[in-house]
């Protein structure tokens, strides 16, 4: 038996004896736990299980931690009205927000974080990785680690853009339908329903095929896609406001619809509107990656990630894991943008501990 076998044993009982001698029962929990599996895995897999396992724990507690700092450096930086909902936040949605920080400074600052410019060449095909390029070379030579952080600003940049074109078509259409009622509803409400019969990637091959793969093109094509979500949700979060006293006041009071939104429904509405522009972000972002992938989405020499990984997918049937790692950037913002929107769902559910 090794000597990193009886440490790495020794380490987990130990500090489970210490959390159980303080008190902390999820502590303890969690480290014995974590001996039990250990000695199982030990059994079967041997001294590599172990390795892994310790490799993923230290991992975990590395991202707990950063979440922790974070969201105490945030806790300090921040009003006090803001502060103290901070502080109740979990450790996941901190992570979330700190991983959606890192992203949206690498998208802003790109041009200076990139060590080369993002259609630059400077190598051979699948160069390796040396003391010049961190993750090597791509297809024709150009450094994948300075695509990465380009694809940043361009992928997440697009998904955001037609994010928000989405969420205004729907949100708005979803309010007018609520407010108005009649004809207007049942006009947007059976478009909506239309639109969403189709699926969305048909949709989007379809109409890109026809109207070409124009960054406009996709913004727009791919904010007509979940418009139609945007507003079934508005539709129905703002028809369970218009039927308050308060709003029959307002008309009374001779009010237009204008008001009426921006005043009364709106900010009664606010909540899920925007714990939902966060899972919209997400099924764009996804859907945009994905339309990259099958070469209908950002064009080359544009670094995208989900073009990125395309392109350097012959270096997988060598044993070599660069292209999953714009796979894993796309992974990676995807579950930090859950965190924080189930975060404030919950916070807007009025639930509490």
């Amino acid at each position: 038996m090794s000597y990193f076998v009886v440490g790495y044993y020794a380490m987990l009982i130990g500090a489970s004896c210490v959390a159980a001698y303080y008190s902390q029962r999820q502590v303890f929990l969690l480290l014995f736990s974590l001996t039990l599996v250990s000695f199982i895995v030990g059994i079967v897999g041997g001294v590599p299980a172990l390795t892994f396992i310790t490799t993923a724990a230290g991992a975990l507690a590395l991202a707990a931690g950063t979440s922790y700092a974070f969201r105490e450096f945030l806790v300090l930086i921040t009003p006090p009205s803001i502060s103290r909902e901070l502080k109740a936040a979990p450790l996941t949605a901190s992570f979330g927000m700190f991983v959606i920080l890192t992203y949206a400074i690498a998208g802003i600052f790109a041009p200076i974080m990139a060590p080369y410019g993002e259609s630059e060449v400077i190598a051979g095909a699948f160069a390796p990785a040396d003391e010049n390029m961190l993750l090597g070379a791509d297809q024709l030579g150009r450094d994948i680690f300075s695509r990465l952080i380009y694809g940043a600003r361009n992928t997440v940049g697009l998904a955001l853009l037609a994010t928000l074109l989405a969420f205004f078509i729907g949100a708005i259409g979803g309010l007018l339908a609520a407010t108005k009622g009649g004809f207007l509803d049942q006009l947007l409400g059976r478009t909506a329903d239309v639109i969403m019969s189709v699926p969305s990637l048909i949709f989007a091959l379809l109409m890109l095929s026809i109207f070409g793969t124009d960054l406009a093109v996709i913004v727009i094509v791919v904010a007509i896609i979940y418009a139609p979500r945007v507003f079934r949700l508005a539709r129905a979060v703002a028809g369970n406001v218009v039927v308050m006293d308060y709003i029959e006041a307002a008309k009374l009071r001779g009010e237009g619809t204008g008001y009426l939104i921006r005043k009364e429904i709106l900010p009664n509405s606010t909540a899920p509107l925007i714990a939902e522009f966060g899972l919209e972000f997400c099924f764009v972002f996804l859907l945009i990656a994905g339309l990259s992938f099958l070469g209908l989405g950002i064009q080359p020499p544009t670094a995208d990630w989900g073009s990125m990984v395309r392109e350097n997918a012959t270096l997988i049937s060598f044993g070599d894991i660069t292209p999953l790692i714009p796979a894993a950037a796309i992974a990676l913002l995807t579950v930090a943008v859950n965190f924080v929107v189930d975060w404030m769902l919950y916070r807007s559910s009025g639930l509490k501990d």
